[in-house]
């Protein structure tokens, strides 16, 4: 079936049945050539261009909009006024704002955490992408700012603002790792860039991409965090009290820490594999005891099953937050490694894998490196796959 075809009324489709609607097709491809040409700057759906669907990011339906202003015609199309509606939909139309759901740290599709990231969110007021992001009700949407000219952000970043679903973030790490790599495959000047980087709340992040096959599902990257802050050491037993555990629960050689490279966790390691997949978290509980302390999140830690496997996973993490749970946590992963490696349970400067999601059915796999110099952590590392799954729009008036 023609793209085109997919966008047609059914009565447009009963028509091109008959043999006085094939001329049409021609009309579809030069109308597709013009919009080409004088070049649509956001996607918005497909339309064919020769035979071959292309995309194209008018605010207009791109079956309506390829023929509305072939007024002379006298195709049984325009019987049906077609012009009429078209224009009549351009006095009312709603604003159209395109995304794509993709799917970080995953290794196949519909694993991983999802995100979705709004392609030009110029003209949303902080209010309504705060409602977005409830709409989409995925544990991050981004919304991204682009500059007036492209090329600029070859040096000096994209803007990018990031939103859970009941607040904006200052970082984190599957929306930074899922927004740079839509970026390297559809942004006009960084499309299959080595590097791109995120202008965020917290500040400029870069994200490196490996080259990548033909074959190979979406795009590996790695993101460089910011240089951890270790917080506080707290009191086993207490932090133990607030996830619902109990003091033997939790590991007996190291304390729970909260470490930050953009946004604080608690980190919080576990004695054993069966501890962490039986953890339940009660948020009042622990909302009540991140609210004294210097932590935003728990992010809880045991060693993995194959934690002696030099290809792991070596640690298994779990990440319980609004009343849900997070499929993978980049922005913890950093604080995650850094607080490995400073406390020696991970190597300097060698590669980590951590897995998380399992519970939910949601595998990730995570990759993170971080290297001690003396006495300070430096050099945070956290990559993985990003696969895009999905792409639609959303209506506003």
């Amino acid at each position: 079936m023609p793209a085109w075809k997919q966008f047609a009324p059914l009565r447009y489709l009963q028509a091109y049945e008959r043999s006085d609607f094939l001329s049409n097709v021609g009309l579809l491809r030069k109308r597709a050539a013009l919009m080409e040409a004088y070049g649509c700057p956001i996607l918005c759906g497909f339309i064919a261009k020769g035979g071959v669907p292309f995309r194209c990011q008018c605010r207009v339906p791109p079956f309506i909009r390829a023929l509305a202003d072939e007024r002379d015609s006298s195709c049984p199309f325009f019987r049906y006024d077609a012009y009429h509606s078209a224009t009549s939909y351009h006095h009312n139309m709603p604003r159209t704002f395109p995304y794509s759901v993709l799917d970080v740290f995953a290794e196949h599709p519909l694993e991983g955490n999802p995100l979705a990231v709004f392609h030009d969110a110029r003209g949303l007021s902080d209010a309504e992408m705060q409602a977005l992001a409830r709409e989409t009700n995925l544990a991050e949407t981004t919304f991204i700012l682009p500059a007036d000219n492209p090329a600029s952000e070859l040096t000096a970043g994209v803007r990018v603002r990031i939103f859970t679903t009941a607040e904006e973030l200052p970082f984190a790490g599957h929306p930074t790792l899922g927004t740079a790599s839509w970026l390297y495959f559809n942004h006009p000047t960084l499309c299959g860039a080595e590097s791109i980087t995120l202008q965020l709340n917290v500040g400029p992040i870069t994200v490196k991409f490996s080259p990548r096959t033909h074959e190979e599902l979406g795009v590996c990257g790695i993101m460089r965090q910011n240089k951890p802050v270790f917080g506080n050491e707290h009191d086993p037993a207490a932090v133990a009290h607030a996830l619902g555990l109990t003091t033997e629960d939790l590991s007996a050689e190291h304390a729970p820490q909260t470490v930050s490279t953009g946004m604080p966790f608690c980190i919080v390691p576990l004695r054993s594999l069966e501890v962490a997949r039986r953890l339940q978290i009660s948020q009042r509980d622990a909302q009540a005891w991140l609210n004294t302390s210097d932590a935003k999140f728990f992010y809880c830690i045991a060693p993995a099953s194959q934690h002696d496997q030099p290809a792991g996973p070596h640690w298994h993490a779990r990440m319980q937050f609004y009343g849900g749970e997070d499929p993978a946590t980049g922005s913890a992963a950093g604080c995650c490694i850094s607080w490995l490696v400073k406390s020696g349970l991970a190597r300097s400067g060698e590669l980590t894998v951590i897995e998380q999601g399992i519970e939910i059915h949601r595998p990730s796999r995570i990759e993170a490196r971080a290297t001690k110099f003396e006495n300070l952590v430096d050099n945070i590392f956290v990559g993985g796959r990003t696969i895009p799954v999905a792409d639609g729009s959303f209506f506003l008036p």
